[in-house]
């Protein structure tokens, strides 16, 4: 069974005229068929490793083949010189017509075994370029520390796109938004009382600079015009509806420039930025899911930037979820008639998301406008595949929408993933946080509590992701008080007597004897990801805490990122041989040891 292009070539889909009179006027009656042969097995074998240095530090990271390109690309193909064009209304590759029918896959969000029948699945359903966003957060997690590893293979995934016959388009940021922590932004950057985020304070472009100096070496020798699948490359991202630094966009559209950025730049807003979001020299395109919206910005960008080519670069199919809130849904034939409407206005499109996947760990994102709402992890979007990458009633219609427009047959859908099911299981021992305690590093000593972000931990970075544990000591009852973001659990002692966070920012503490400990265990639910706030998503106790509006002192604070390396440190120090005493040979309790209390909260 014929299963896509051949894994030694690089295919886009021909395209056929529409019926659609205004399609017409934008197709011919082909387009591009092999647009790019690269054997990749030859590259493997043909390429020898060299080891990279970090342009950044100089220092010897990891291993990478190193392609010669030009040695790789057949003879037809070694002058790309024109690339992806906005001419009139039309995008032109080279000398040919061209039309984007992409969709949204980020990388991070989709295990890297799984990355081949995603990408597959887009192939099948007619499109013909994947678009993904680059999250700074997860790639340099500290400082001049990257990370381009499993799941996050950002060349490996531009690689096999191209394998399977798709086009990339790339939106770097630095910010994302994109309904993950900080909008993609570092959570150290926070660190700086005076951080100005997405301007040009200097704190913050220095730490862009260190960071794309690293990013476009890898991806500038992806780009089209040097044999790559990269066809354009977004400047930051919906810009327009935060409009702080009148000089910061082109302070972006320079620094992609000058590290060898040479395709097609493009930004991309919504209704509610697009009107400052537009940047000399750079093709502006919108963001929507309404039909009704679709005239309005249409219109607006024929007033701001003439004759143009028209790319809807986000049609969102469905939405992001809050804890809390309902299941989001659009009904698959309203999709298939706004994604219509939408080709035959004469636009490009990319569908916003093709496949969500998962906010894996604690990656994700918030809104907090009127209240603080934090992101599920699912981001299964109700895109046209879901969480798991099965098919919808959306993927079937669109695959018949879009395969009306090819000049060829589409390749079959891939079979469906075989799927396990798992009995329940119930857990015969856990430790409660208090028994734990003993097993972690030393606490942080503080007069004052320290948010999150500087606590003096991870080669003075801070924590990311996950929870602090605050402790006093406290000799009185009284009225405690303090901003606590985002939800703390107050204990006296070990006894739990409530929540502090945004709604909730006084709590009584009970009659006590004598001196008490207390302790507050403060969760990081998501930093916002869009809006004016992100300079203040600071995370922990912020500020002093105080009891009858006395300021408490003296804190034991213990950093709970539960990170791999957490664990690791805990069971160095001997949690899991004290929790193998506990239990006999079968694995099950020792009747003669004592049991512990729950996990609180």
């Amino acid at each position: 069974m014929e299963t896509g292009p051949s894994a030694h070539s690089f295919v886009v889909p021909s395209i056929r005229t529409s019926s659609s009179p205004e399609l017409q006027k934008h197709m011919c009656p082909f387009m591009l068929n092999v647009v790019f042969v690269l054997y990749l097995a030859a590259a493997s074998a043909c390429s020898s490793p060299a080891v990279e240095h970090s342009p950044v530090s100089g220092t010897e990271e990891r291993q990478l083949p190193r392609l010669d390109w030009s040695s790789l690309i057949p003879p037809w193909l070694r002058h790309r010189q024109l690339g992806l064009q906005a001419k009139g209304q039309n995008f032109m590759l080279e000398d040919s017509p061209f039309w984007i029918f992409g969709g949204s896959i980020h990388y991070f969000r989709v295990p890297k075994e799984y990355w081949r029948d995603r990408l597959l699945k887009m192939r099948a359903c007619g499109l013909n370029t994947v678009t993904t966003y680059v999250p700074w957060n997860l790639h340099e997690p500290e400082r001049g520390k990257f990370d381009f590893s499993g799941n996050l293979d950002l060349e490996a995934f531009v690689l096999l796109a191209a394998e399977i016959g798709l086009w990339v388009i790339l939106r770097p940021g630095p910010y994302i938004c994109s309904e993950i922590d900080l909008g993609g932004l570092p959570s150290w950057l926070l660190q700086d009382p005076g951080m100005r985020l997405r301007t040009t304070y200097k704190g913050f472009t220095e730490a862009v600079d260190l960071y794309f100096d690293h990013l476009m070496y890898r991806v500038v020798p992806l780009q089209y015009k040097h044999g790559g699948p990269i066809i354009a490359v977004q400047v930051e991202n919906e810009y327009g509806s935060y409009n702080r630094d009148p000089a910061y966009m082109p302070y972006i559209k320079k620094a992609l420039e000058d590290r060898g950025i040479i395709e097609l730049l493009f930004t991309s807003d919504n209704k509610d930025g697009l009107k400052k979001g537009v940047v000399n020299g750079v093709l502006a395109t919108i963001n929507l899911q309404s039909q009704q919206e679709l005239q309005l910005l249409n219109t607006f960008l024929l007033s701001a930037q003439g004759i143009q080519p028209k790319m809807v670069t986000e049609y969102w199919t469905g939405w992001f979820d809050s804890w809390g809130g309902p299941h989001n849904i659009l009904d698959s034939s309203e999709v298939l008639e706004t994604v219509s409407a939408i080709v035959d206005a004469g636009s490009s499109i990319n569908l916003y998301m093709f496949h969500g996947g998962t906010n894996f760990g604690f990656i994700n994102g918030a809104m907090h406008f009127h209240e603080y709402k934090s992101d599920v992890t699912s981001y299964d979007y109700d895109a046209v595949l879901t969480e798991a990458g099965d098919y919808t009633a959306k993927y079937s219609k669109l695959r018949d929408f879009f395969g009306s427009l090819s000049g060829t047959p589409l390749p079959p859908p891939p079979d469906h993933l075989p799927k396990m099911s798992y009995e329940p299981m119930m857990p015969s021992f856990y430790l409660s946080l208090w028994d734990t305690l003993k097993y972690l590093e030393e606490p942080i000593k503080s007069e004052k509590p320290i948010n999150m972000e500087n606590l003096p931990i991870n080669n003075g970075n801070g924590q990311a992701f996950g929870y602090v544990l605050y402790e006093t000591t406290i000799a009185s009852s009284g009225v405690l008080s303090g901003l606590v973001c985002d939800r703390g659990q107050v204990f006296v002692n070990t006894v739990s007597i409530g929540f502090l966070d945004y709604k909730t920012t006084k709590i009584v503490i009970p009659l006590i004897q004598g001196y008490t400990v207390l302790r507050i265990l403060v969760e990081n639910r998501g930093r916002v990801n869009y809006g004016n706030n992100i300079d203040n998503q600071r995370k922990g106790l912020i500020g002093d805490l105080y009891l009858d509006n006395s300021p408490l002192k003296n804190f034991r604070i213990y950093s709970l990122d539960m990170k791999n390396g957490f664990f690791q440190r805990a069971g160095r120090r001997g949690l899991y041989s004290s929790m193998a005493k506990t239990l006999d040979v079968t694995g099950t309790l020792d009747p003669k040891r004592p049991s512990t209390s729950q996990v609180p909260g």
